[in-house]
């Protein structure tokens, strides 16, 4: 695994000057330290409590969507300008791959912080082929991409454990 405790954090104004920034940044979440990616995940968690409700599932897939795209090309210059293809502090991946996981994801506390744990798990120990993806595809695409893979893991473990009956 990377040594990214190392890696410098920019400061809060440099983040805050700029849209894309901002968003790579999770809006300011991949500040805080430590464990800036569980940060992300959890604003991620409580701007889903607070909106996603009254989406209906097309806009909720069109939004997904675009903030993958959007991130692709913000997750990819920000890395750019810091010379760190995937910053530590790069959190909007982790965002958006969460929303992902908790659109598919029973609505209940319970299974969403099961969810939350999964995800996490599967983000941090990066299980094959998410280290490959992780080490081998660089740019935005890449830092967005090993999080989706991380957000299939946790839904085939969530798609499991509610076939055998949880949250019923």
């Amino acid at each position: 695994m990377r040594d990214r405790t190392r890696v410098a954090y920019p400061p809060a104004r440099w983040v805050m000057s700029d849209p894309g920034r901002l968003i790579a940044f999770g809006l300011g979440s991949g500040l805080l330290r430590p464990a800036s990616g569980t940060w992300g995940t959890l604003l991620a968690w409580l701007i889903w409590a607070a909106a996603a409700g009254a989406a209906s599932d097309l806009a909720m897939s069109i939004f997904l969507a675009l903030a993958f795209l959007y991130g692709c090309w913000a997750c990819h210059r920000v890395g750019r300008e810091l010379q760190v293809s995937d910053h530590v502090g790069i959190v909007w991946d982790e965002m958006v791959a969460f929303w992902l996981v908790l659109w598919l994801t029973p609505d209940t506390f319970y299974a969403q912080l099961l969810a939350f744990g999964l995800f996490r798990l599967f983000d941090i120990a990066k299980p094959p082929p998410i280290k490959y993806f992780d080490s081998k595809i660089k740019g935005g695409f890449g830092v967005m991409w090993d999080d989706i893979v991380a957000a299939a893991y946790a839904l085939l473990v969530m798609a499991i454990v509610v076939r055998l009956g949880a949250f019923a």
